[in-house]
């Protein structure tokens, strides 16, 4: 999508993908090897009552939706940060996530014509319909791009 195509109040839905075991154990072990996230067997005996993925997956998992949705082919060039990002209901082996971005506000900037900023809101839902993540995402967009 081009910055000109988002527009307030606008939903742009992707997924599901489906939540693989070994590489969300890979990814564990690589970035966040916190217990409840790699030792299945402590994991199950665990608050969580088994593995979970890492927040920090899910939030992979969310951008790669949102570029798949929408990026791919903008001006995007980068984003300065998230306002807010919530982890709400674990992910497991096996769901089924989707994505569902609601646009919050678009504007070019007042200091510069050439950058156009959108602020969305991410949410993934599981196969159940239960939020996983919410997160308030800014992203830059390059309006002197050709």
């Amino acid at each position: 999508m081009k910055f000109k195509e988002f527009e307030p109040g606008q939903v742009i839905q992707h997924g599901p993908i489906a939540v693989d075991e070994a590489e969300m154990l890979a990814f564990a072990r690589a970035y966040d090897p916190q217990w409840f996230h790699v030792d299945a067997e402590r994991a199950r005996e665990g608050r969580w009552g088994g593995l979970i993925a890492s927040g920090w997956m899910t939030c992979g998992l969310a951008m790669r939706m949102a570029t798949e949705a929408a990026l791919h082919d903008s001006e995007s060039f980068g984003s300065p940060g998230l306002e807010r990002l919530r982890w709400i209901t674990p992910v497991r082996p096996g769901d089924q996530l989707r994505l569902e971005a609601t646009v919050d506000t678009k504007r070019v900037s007042s200091t510069r014509d050439d950058l156009g900023i959108v602020r969305w809101t991410w949410r993934l839902y599981n196969q159940d319909n239960a939020q996983v993540l919410e997160a308030e995402v800014t992203s830059l967009f390059d309006l002197g791009a050709a």
